[in-house]
């Protein structure tokens, strides 16, 4: 991590950088997920991010991301329930435009950044390659993100509804949307998680595959 790194932006002037995140919400050797939460017209702050890194959205409210080195500002309008996978990036900070709080997780996926452990995964004998539900049927889930690294699914269970999900060859996240609730559960290869059923029906769950662990790394 960076924070408190001096940075000269293009005009010559110094700026120390400040957190990708406004807290760590969970952290091995594998992942860091952070908290990122602006209420509106608070900006996060100039920071850098070393990872790669997937954003899932709980609370949304326009925004925009201005870069260091000049470069147009971005404006984002995210979903709730809908994620984006990031590479590493420049200098940038965001600000929330909106009236409403903006609120997301941020998970740095930390093998494929420059904070990569080296700590060495096997494949695990009988855990089939892929993800999937014990439950039979059409379930009421939805693709957000799929790259050859990381996918990303949003579930939406009604109310009083369960699922339960095995991760596949590859460790996983379960993320509750539900601000009353924000769980976070990181899951081994093979191990399986029972969605909570909730007494009213809430923004649902995301689940992240961490797919690159199923890939042979050199």
């Amino acid at each position: 991590m960076t924070a408190g790194t001096t940075v000269t932006a293009p005009d010559g002037s110094e700026v120390v950088l400040g957190e990708i995140g406004t807290r760590v919400l969970l952290k091995n050797s594998r992942v860091r997920v952070w908290e990122v939460s602006l209420q509106p017209g608070e900006a996060q702050g100039w920071h850098l991010h070393h990872n790669p890194y997937v954003v899932l959205c709980l609370s949304t409210s326009p925004c925009h991301m201005d870069w260091l080195d000049g470069s147009p500002a971005r404006h984002l309008s995210e979903t709730v329930g809908g994620s984006v996978y990031r590479p590493v990036s420049p200098v940038h900070m965001l600000t929330n435009d909106g009236d409403a709080l903006y609120l997301n997780r941020l998970i740095e996926v930390l093998d494929l950044g420059e904070e990569a452990s080296g700590d060495p995964y096997f494949a695990v004998a009988g855990i089939p390659a892929e993800a999937g539900f014990e439950e039979a049927g059409e379930l009421p889930t939805k693709v957000v993100v799929d790259e050859d690294d990381v996918r990303v699914q949003h579930v939406t269970p009604a109310a009083g509804e369960s699922y339960t999900w095995r991760t596949g060859a590859y460790p996983a996240l379960v993320v509750d949307l539900d601000q009353a609730s924000p769980d976070i559960t990181y899951l081994e290869p093979g191990e399986t998680y029972t969605l909570p059923a909730k007494a009213q029906q809430t923004p649902g769950f995301n689940l992240v595959e961490l797919r690159y662990y199923s890939k042979p790394r050199t």
